[in-house]
């Protein structure tokens, strides 16, 4: 590629990080409600799920979704995979299966190379390969910031789906990737974050969240999401709200990337970190060892992020297994839900 041309330079927020903060989110959507719901919509807008579910039989539901955010990263090949990755999780949320996607693209194409347009898409391309699923189609348009995403589409068992809703007091909660992914984000816009960093990086945001589908087929996991924009305590904030119950986290036990807490502690984190606390702090209980940096790491928006499980006690080896099995080194048992009023404490 052109290297003279920055993918980031294009972008006002890059990654997950461009969501809209879950507090103007919320009221945003606080009166919206769907004109028709038929009673085969098994999921759609009342918990924030990952994505839409529609029964075809007993056997049988679709799944869709759709996410597309600005580059978080120069690299056209990069971001391209990233986004991809990171839309095909929503349909692993929910216990299913991916079946195809269309392509959603945004370019300025009066200023970037078509070379580099050309590597963004493919990018996503060999994401989709390596899930096993075409892109059948999609949407091109000239816009002023370069964007990019799919909408995946899936398959589920109705008995096998999974909601971010449904955990009950005494599950453990597993994550299945470390955090810190906006913080390295914004470490790489002011040249602090290192090859070996930036490895990690893509490593963690291009992996396939893929034990969803084994997940979805065990009766012991009772709700299923992914963390992504609004970071662990957001995400698990939406599983608490959804099953009426709290949440306990153990910070020592919380994956991280490497050197992502020392970044924090730089001062180095996402605006979209702060807006988020600005959104949901009031349901959050922090130790009195949590700091700063601790905050920042807890609230940091994750592109592509891991997936967040709340299963019976008995069933956390079996579900950490299911994560080894597919290269998930990092997965860990992280907290705890509890009985009482929906929030999240950290100690």
């Amino acid at each position: 590629m052109d290297m003279q041309v920055r993918l980031t330079q294009f972008s006002h927020g890059g990654g997950c990080g461009c969501k809209i903060a879950p507090g103007v989110l919320e009221q945003i959507l606080a009166k919206s409600a769907p004109a028709l719901v038929p009673k085969d919509l098994l999921v759609g807008i009342e918990t924030s799920d990952d994505a839409a579910v529609y029964r075809l039989n007993d056997r049988q539901a679709i799944v869709a979704t759709t996410d597309f955010f600005m580059p978080i990263v120069d690299d056209p090949f990069d971001f391209g995979a990233i986004a991809a990755t990171n839309a095909i999780s929503d349909v692993y949320a929910m216990g299913g299966q991916p079946l195809f996607a269309l392509a959603l693209v945004g370019m300025p194409v009066n200023q970037l190379p078509l070379e580099v347009i050309r590597k963004i898409l493919e990018g996503g391309e060999s994401v989709c390969a390596r899930a096993g699923i075409p892109i059948a189609g999609g949407h091109t348009i000239d816009s002023v910031e370069p964007i990019y995403g799919l909408v995946a589409i899936g398959l589920v068992d109705p008995r096998n789906l999974k909601r971010n809703a449904g955990a009950k007091a005494g599950d453990k909660l597993v994550l299945g990737k470390p955090l810190g992914v906006g913080i390295y984000s914004a470490a790489l816009k002011k040249g602090k974050l290192d090859p070996a960093g930036y490895k990690a990086m893509i490593d963690a945001t291009t992996k396939l969240n893929t034990p969803g589908t084994r997940l979805g087929e065990m009766e012991e996991v009772h709700a299923l999401t992914d963390v992504t924009g609004f970071g662990l305590l957001g995400h698990l904030l939406e599983i608490a709200k959804g099953s009426h119950a709290a949440a306990r986290v153990r910070w020592d036990t919380v994956p991280l990337l490497p050197g992502a807490i020392d970044l924090a502690r730089e001062g180095i984190v996402t605006g979209a970190s702060g807006r988020n606390w600005t959104g949901y702090g009031v349901k959050v209980k922090l130790g009195a060892r949590m700091g700063e940096a601790e905050k920042a790491v807890l609230t940091d928006p994750q592109t592509s992020g891991g997936l967040l499980v709340s299963c019976a006690p008995g069933a956390a080896d079996r579900v950490l297994e299911i994560f080894r099995a597919d290269g998930f080194a990092q997965a860990a048992v992280i907290g705890e839900i509890v009985e009482g009023e929906p929030a999240v404490s950290v100690e």
